[in-house]
């Protein structure tokens, strides 16, 4: 049985790919297209190892997944849907409940390019119906007047700011939004270290939304993520996260001295 592995780019685990085992890991972040995320699931079952881990980097590929995995932290009846019998089912929920708007989140978008406010539920049915929606997709019901509250966690380093658009919902700091500094309480950040420990984050951009009566709740949580608003620098910024993976691999050379490093 040879020495482990520890692989630091993407060039190499493409060409070692095959002959990957446990014991191995890859530090960064996988270039993964759309379609192939079963690499996830294959390198995981194999007993490979990645940092970030690979539940987190799947995690953050995908809304629909997060709704699946951290619905109970998210705003009460968020929902996946998958499918029709899916989306039918939600519209008898929200019905029975008194839910009138709707926000749908589609997967895999950034920037709020792909949130959507609708009046009604079955005007997503109709959309959906009719093949001018593509599943799967999330669903919650609108929260009015939130505060919504990016959190930046790497290692030590933590800051948290609001952002506020004026002229859309969607408070997007890139289309006339604005930021300020937002000081998170003790219970906003053990929430926030709840998520990344359910999702095997070392390090994340937190979303939350923050409702006029105090409750609060996650938004979306990612690996990486725009810096508009922060203090901190792109440069700094990326500098913190070298530092994560430089002390994970120390660590990992310090347990297993005999490895060997592909570049």
């Amino acid at each position: 049985m040879r020495n482990p592995w520890v692989i630091l780019s993407n060039r190499a685990l493409r060409k070692l790919y095959h002959e990957l085992q446990a014991g191995d890991a890859f530090i960064g972040r996988l270039a993964v297209k759309y379609g192939e995320e079963f690499i996830f699931l294959d390198l995981e079952a194999r007993g490979v190892k990645a940092y970030p881990s690979l539940l987190a980097q799947h995690l953050a590929r995908s809304k629909c997944f997060q709704a699946q995995v951290f619905s109970h932290f998210m705003l009460p009846h968020t929902r996946l849907i998958r499918d029709r019998h899916d989306l039918i089912k939600t519209a008898n929920e929200y019905g029975s409940l008194g839910v009138k708007k709707v926000v749908l989140k589609q997967d895999r978008f950034n920037c709020g390019l792909g949130i959507h406010l609708f009046e009604h539920i079955e005007e997503v049915m109709n959309l959906a119906s009719f093949g001018n929606l593509p599943y799967p997709f999330v669903l919650q019901p609108f929260a009015e007047e939130i505060t919504d509250v990016r959190v930046i966690i790497l290692g030590n380093y933590l800051e948290a700011y609001s952002r506020k658009n004026p002229y859309n919902f969607r408070n997007n700091l890139f289309f006339g939004g604005e930021a300020k500094p937002y000081k998170l309480n003790d219970e906003e950040l053990s929430f926030c270290k709840k998520v990344m420990k359910r999702g095997d984050f070392p390090y994340a951009h937190i979303d939350l939304m923050i409702l006029p009566d105090g409750r609060f709740y996650l938004s979306e949580i990612n690996l990486r993520g725009g810096l508009k608003g922060a203090q901190i620098t792109a440069k700094d910024y990326e500098a913190k996260v070298e530092e994560l993976h430089r002390n994970f691999l120390q660590k990992y050379l310090e347990k297993n001295p005999q490895a060997k490093v592909w570049e």
